[in-house]
């Protein structure tokens, strides 16, 4: 299934979850904010929020400093 993720082109399996997702991609939730088709997913819903074809996420980091 293609999906795409901060602009670039993924192939990932079908029905996999968002937390699935980032678990793939070595990601802490609570590290991460997560933007799907231009709306933002809630972390409680991570592991129930399944992708589908053609989505578009953006994943963004968190970073401290001063």
């Amino acid at each position: 299934m293609e999906l795409f993720i901060n602009g670039e082109t993924a192939h990932v399996s079908p029905g996999l979850t968002v937390l699935e997702l980032l678990d793939q991609r070595s990601l802490k939730a609570q590290e991460v904010v997560v933007e799907r088709n231009r709306a933002l997913v809630s972390k409680d819903a991570f592991a129930e929020t399944v992708l589908e074809p053609g989505d578009s996420l953006e994943i963004l980091h968190f970073v401290g400093g001063g």
